[in-house]
């Protein structure tokens, strides 16, 4: 084994000197913000690079240096990183591709690999730089590539993967769901990952877990969902470490890696709009939490919402600087929420550095819940988004018709922050479950203090009904319900009928395709520019896939050889580790245990996300917060509408931040991606526009920036189709096909 990988390492290296590329790497780069070898460039998600080449004077002059095509129909939201000069992509029909980062010629392909997180993969390597590995999570299986030779990594954990559903403290039989789509952060030789097991009732807890790069061992859990004698338990009831589930990181992990801290921003726990059987405060949901990144254990937290009934996870990386208040340099954490707050805390201690106030709201009118009676408020720094939505700031691009149908609504429906939802009335939550700052939405010029937040105003509209049991034949109800789902969220994508459209495929026998965990998975994390509906219940996504004519029965996909693209190029290795076929599948967990107390009924709320622009613009904005003295320095709209605002880029975008990024220099310029296909160079000192260009496909994924002898590259994943609503500039003379497209200053 050990003979094979030396021939296939020299191999590769021949290869690649031939290719022109440059293994040598500085051992302080990491440090320095000089390469991308991580998602947000490096461990601290700060997205920040130190680059002298690309200015604000000659930022104008930016070409297109090269680009690589996808090759196939599917959308990818992938982050590409760069080691040394080698840029790792995903395309051709699920393959890991590594490229020539000067030239974007092909190096070596690993095809095949269904199911790779869907965000990115994390890069390692030994200090004497001899072994080098693309960690990453396959489906339900953390998994290794040798990032040199492309191939799978098979003496890492049993038979070359580790099972990411045991240790959880469940039946793992019953588990659908693990994998994150964000691909984890790496310390030393530790890959830490949080996870993505649904937000329906009953779903498996979100553990956050490290294991060894090199064996696949797993070094520490810390339960999110405290068991009894943790820190935290007491802030539950008894027994819901049994059966209460997520309270998971998702999104974008941070490491003070000088301090060998992991701050993780942890999400909401289930159910998210009912919380009837988890009384309390819900220790560690909705809280920054500090762990020692060498052991796991807690050295801090603090709560940003109490026992969350509206689905406000933490999603956005936290943010590390040091600031200059009152004359005293401060290493601080900041973290952007979803509805719209900053909150900023010493690093060490955990202690907020600007006033925090605990302010009461609304109690909820549902049976057996018992929302909580204040919520933390920054008190001197200003929030992002707005948190009401009344007649009088309503859509002005509405036609009068629908005006008049929201006017009718509003005189019924409750909007205001932290009101709880019900079963009587529609609750208009500004902003929603997609709304503030999410992933990648977040970064930061670490020395001068600035944080740079991406954000948009994005209502949810939720309305509580008594959850109902699952019939073994579709009811007249039950397509009822499913058509109605589908017009509203579908439809515009998918087409009438489900015939599709030029911005969504054909969904006719769609269940077909899919075994019923693959369209589940599909359905919870979304696909390129469809959104994630994590919300709807278990027995409504089994309904839909037996509707689209699925087998819930059938473990596996129906994919064959014929229907994926031919694959051109150095194909080196197909499939992944192959895992054995799992034949004693239980089914998810559906109730409570039998010895355990629990309210007579359950509620759940569709997703209620269908009305993208129900406020007035902008929509969507790019800000810059001054944490030295927590003021708002500037802010822009970002992303280009055309259903409403007809192309006025002074609007925003309805789900302009959505699956974007940006990339902050040390030249004072910050890149950042919006809808529309629009990437933009702020000046980050003003916000003025240095430079903006329109891609020729949809922008996706977190954008890059590395150096190769001396040049410096800017690459974005443009992979993805426009919206209906967008100008389709795929279309136009001489654009390029859909995949991940350089930048860099002419010659």
């Amino acid at each position: 084994m050990k003979t094979q990988k030396t021939l296939s390492l020299l191999t590769s290296i021949s290869l690649a000197l031939l290719l022109g590329t440059n293994f040598s790497c500085s051992p302080d780069q990491k440090s320095e913000h000089t390469t991308w070898s991580h998602y947000g460039g490096s461990p601290d998600q700060s997205k920040f690079f130190n680059g002298s080449q690309i200015t604000k004077e000659n930022v104008n002059q930016l070409e297109i240096a090269w680009n690589y095509p996808i090759e196939d129909n599917n959308f990818y939201s992938f982050s590409p990183i760069v080691v040394d000069t080698i840029m790792y992509v995903y395309g051709k029909n699920n393959s890991l591709i590594a490229l020539n980062a000067v030239t974007g010629k092909e190096i070596w392909i690993h095809t095949d690999l269904r199911g790779l997180s869907r965000r990115g993969i994390n890069y390692w390597e030994s200090e004497d730089k001899s072994d080098k590995r693309l960690v990453f999570t396959l489906n339900n299986s953390l998994q290794e590539i040798d990032a040199l030779t492309g191939q799978s990594i098979t003496d890492f954990g049993t038979g070359g993967y580790v099972d990411l559903r045991v240790g959880l403290d469940r039946d793992q039989t019953s588990i659908r769901r693990m994998q994150s789509m964000m691909p984890g952060v790496i310390f030393g030789d530790l890959v830490i990952l949080g996870s993505a097991p649904g937000e329906t009732f009953f779903s498996p807890p979100g553990y956050v877990r490290a294991y060894n790069v090199v064996t696949g061992k797993l070094e520490w859990t810390f339960h999110t969902i405290p068991q009894p004698g943790e820190f935290g338990y007491d802030t539950w009831p008894k027994d819901a470490y049994k059966y209460v589930g997520a309270v998971n990181v998702w999104s974008e992990m941070t490491v003070d890696e000088e301090r060998g801290i992991v701050f993780l921003p942890v999400g909401s726990p289930t159910y998210d709009f009912y919380g009837a059987d988890r009384e309390g405060a819900g220790l560690f949901g909705n809280s920054l939490v500090a762990l020692d990144a060498k052991t796991g254990k807690r050295l801090w937290h603090y709560q940003t919402v109490h026992h969350d009934l509206w689905d406000y996870d933490l999603a956005s990386a936290p943010q590390l600087l040091t600031i200059n208040k009152d004359g005293k340099e401060i290493d601080v954490v900041a973290v952007a929420t979803k509805h719209g707050f900053v909150f900023v805390f010493d690093r060490d201690t955990g202690e907020p550095v600007f006033p925090i106030e605990e302010r009461p709201f609304p109690a909820s009118e549902m049976p057996g819940e018992k929302s909580w009676a204040t919520q933390p408020i920054p008190a001197v720094i200003p929030d992002f988004t707005r948190h009401e939505v009344t007649k009088e700031t309503l859509n002005p691009y509405f036609s009068d018709e629908v005006k008049e149908q929201w006017y009718q609504r509003l005189d019924t429906a409750k909007s205001a922050l932290y009101i709880p939802p019900s079963d009587k009335y529609e609750t208009i939550t500004m902003p929603g479950a997609l709304g503030g700052a999410s992933y990648g939405n977040t970064g930061t010029n670490p020395e001068k203090g600035i944080m740079y937040i991406m954000a948009q105003d994005y209502a949810s509209i939720y309305k509580l009904s008594k959850v109902v049991p699952v019939e073994p034949v579709l009811s007249d109800d039950e397509k009822n319900k499913i058509s109605t789902l589908y017009e509203g969220s579908c439809q515009t994508c998918h087409g009438e009928g489900m015939k599709g459209s030029g911005a969504g495929p054909s969904l006719i026998n769609a269940g077909t395709r899919y075994s019923y965990d693959e369209f589940k998975t599909l359905l919870s994390e979304g696909r390129g520019r469809m959104p994630a509906f994590v919300h709807i219940e278990e027995a409504t996504i089994l309904a839909m896939h037996r509707y689209l004519g699925g087998s819930p029965s059938r473990f596996r996909g129906m994919m064959t050889a014929s229907d994926a693209p031919e694959i051109t190029g150095p194909v080196v290795a197909s499939g992944g580790i192959k895992i054995p076929d799992d034949t004693t599948r239980a089914a998810p967990l559906e109730d409570y245990p039998a010895d355990v107390v629990h309210p007579e009924d359950r509620y759940t709320t569709a997703y209620g996300t269908e009305w993208q622009a129900l406020t007035a613009p902008p929509w969507a904005s790019i800000f810059a917060y001054d944490l030295n003295n927590g003021t708002v320095k500037w802010r822009q709209p970002i992303g280009l509408d055309s259903a409403f605002s007809k192309g006025d880029k002074t609007t925003g975008a309805p789900s302009g931040t959505i699956r974007k990024g940006m990339v902050i220099t040390s030249t004072d310029i910050v890149f950042a991606t919006g809808k529309g296909g629009i990437v933009y160079a702020f000046d980050a000192d003003n916000g003025k526009i240095l430079w903006e260009t329109t891609l020729d496909n949809e922008s996706t994924g977190q954008p890059g920036m590395y150096v190769v002898n001396g040049k410096q590259y800017l690459v974005i994943n443009a992979s993805n189709r426009f919206d209906p609503s967008s100008y389709d500039f795929s279309k136009r003379p001489g654009a390029l096909p859909k995949g991940y497209v350089v930048y860099s200053l002419p010659e």
